[in-house]
């Protein structure tokens, strides 16, 4: 017996949350079917799934998946060339059927399933995918189509015949087969490529090839998704096939971490992002499942930016290393969910090094760092040097879960000896504007998820996201910070075709990291997500952006 769940009205509920219960009325409800004959342990088709974010997506251009509001709704209405098993890290054939690559990792050839299409009728064939990995790859300045940090060396695509294309790339890519696997290789229309990055704010102008499409969206507030009746092409492995199992899917923007929470107890909401550390224990309280999705990439950490003239001395940058108390971070903030760091990267992640002595509290070495570089007590309990201040400032990220509390922290630490620590929280343009210059903010907090060794790459090689703010970024304001050692090990982890020595450099470039102090991991941050007992088959990808192809809603 198929069963029509749906999530009860507001009006039904004893203490209706304003926020949820406005837009389920705007949604309308309806009452679920007698499902007496059915069993939760019987997989039911249909029903709409309330989601709650906690932020708002802004343009919609595959590359920029990595943010999670973005990833959300992409991972739903996109396919991807491959499927990375997020079990076992497998690469596993989607809308590729088969693929070669030669011998140094310069050319992959991938063969198409026949007959996918993306939602507005048009096929997903060769030309399709070329276009796409040309864009990702080569970018486009006239539309704001930034290069993807997730491929390297790419060359130009080349169509073999319908169902075939070949890519060639500069120098060895041996990143590549899994980054036809990730959020930011989601492929999309041609008429999609041709939109600028904000035109692509629009959910609706997102043509994708996926089980769902988006039937509406109320800027910054909801987006809503719409099953695909004629689904057939999802990952070859994957138990279910077909079409989603879900009728629809209303995404609503609920900023607020108890409104979130508070509907989903309620009855209100199916699935929650951004559980925080401390409404776990409600959470489980009320035998609601929690999903603890790793990210398997650099660590939750401090990036710090020598070019900032207070962090030039090496000295200075490994006293706050070691000024830093990541344990007492973890256990006053966060629960079992989120692991102490024990170096760059997630402990899961390919070539993971375990440099726990080298991130070792010990504020009487940073006291004896800071006062062999020349920074002497004052009467105030601060340092200063020729009359200047060892005081250094930092944005809090919305991005990081507690990360104004957990910065706030680091700042008591850091007092202890003798450091000032200003948290700022300003505008998003001020923060834009500020945050490229490294005298104005020392140093940002920095994560990035993705199960393959060209992620430390990605979050501070000066052509992707450039955390220490080294020369040849975006930024002007740098003045001479450039590491050619560390962009060298970066460049070579992009090209080495070889498993066992590109792991190898990933390992060089953890111990050169911390050598350095160039970076202070805090913890390993999982993506927290919560769902209602009623609510079954959630999947998330590698690095924690869920899937809902094959969630379904049991009677309740």
């Amino acid at each position: 017996m198929t069963s029509k769940a749906i999530i009860p009205c507001a009006s039904a509920l004893a203490r209706p949350l304003a926020a949820v219960a406005l837009a389920l009325a705007l949604a309308g409800c309806n009452k679920a079917p007698d499902t007496a004959a059915s069993t939760s342990a019987t997989p039911q088709n249909g029903g709409t799934l309330v989601y709650l974010e906690q932020q708002a997506h802004n343009a919609l251009y595959p590359p920029n998946g990595g943010f999670y509001p973005n990833g959300g709704i992409l991972n739903q209405i996109t396919d991807k060339l491959t499927y990375q098993n997020p079990r076992t890290l497998e690469i596993e054939p989607w809308i590729a059927a088969s693929w070669s690559i030669n011998a140094d990792a310069t050319e992959y050839t991938f063969q198409l399933r026949p007959g996918v299409t993306f939602s507005d009728g048009t096929p997903l064939d060769a030309d399709a995918v070329a276009a796409n990995f040309d864009r990702f790859g080569l970018g486009d300045k006239t539309l704001k189509h930034s290069v993807s940090e997730v491929i390297n060396n790419y060359a130009r695509s080349e169509v073999l015949d319908p169902l075939t294309v070949k890519f060639h790339f500069r120098q060895p890519s041996p990143g590549f087969l899994q980054a036809t696997s990730v959020i930011g290789s989601g492929l999309v229309s041609k008429a999609t490529l041709a939109l600028s990055l904000d035109q692509l704010g629009d959910a609706t102008r997102i043509i994708g090839s996926g089980p769902f499409v988006v039937s509406g969206e109320v800027l910054g507030k909801e987006v809503n998704l719409q099953a695909r009746d004629k689904y057939n092409w999802g990952p070859v492995k994957l138990a279910h096939q077909g079409r989603a199992r879900l009728d629809a899917i209303k995404i609503i923007v609920t900023p607020e971490d108890g409104v979130r929470i508070g509907a989903l107890l309620s009855g209100q909401a199916g699935l929650i992002r951004q559980v925080q550390a401390y409404d776990e224990k409600r959470v489980n309280e009320g035998r609601f499942p929690l999903y603890a999705a790793s990210t398997r990439g650099v660590n939750d950490s401090l990036a710090l930016r020598p070019d900032n003239a207070l962090l030039a001395d090496l000295k200075v940058r490994q006293a706050l290393l070691h000024a830093t108390h990541a344990k007492e971070i973890v256990q006053t903030l966060f629960s079992a969910n989120y692991p102490q760091a024990r170096g760059v990267l997630a402990a899961s992640a390919a070539g993971f090094v375990d440099q726990s002595a080298e991130l070792a509290y010990d504020a009487e070495r940073a006291r004896a760092l800071l006062d062999a570089a020349g920074w002497k007590l004052q009467a105030d309990g601060m340092r200063a040097k020729d009359g200047r201040p060892l005081a250094l400032s930092t944005y809090e990220s919305l991005n990081y879960v507690q990360n104004r509390e957990v910065l706030q922290l680091v700042a008591q630490q850091w007092a202890k000896v003798g450091v000032q620590l200003n948290v700022l929280s300003g505008d998003l343009g001020s923060k834009t504007i500020d945050s490229l210059d490294p005298e104005k903010i020392a140093l940002l907090p920095a994560m990035v998820g993705r199960a393959d060794p060209d992620v430390i790459k990605s979050n501070y090689y000066p052509t992707n996201r450039n955390l220490l703010l080294q020369k040849g970024g975006i930024s002007q304001k740098v003045q001479s910070f450039e590491d050619r050692k560390l962009n060298g090990l970066f460049e070579a982890i992009a090209a080495e075709p070889d498993t066992a020595r590109r792991l190898e450099l990933t390992r060089q470039v953890q111990r050169y990291l911390l050598a350095q102090a160039y970076v202070i991991p805090l913890f390993e941050e999982p993506q927290v997500y919560a769902g209602a007992p009623w609510l079954h088959g959630v999947d998330f990808e590698a690095v924690g952006r869920p899937s809902l192809y094959a969630a379904w809603i049991a009677p309740h």
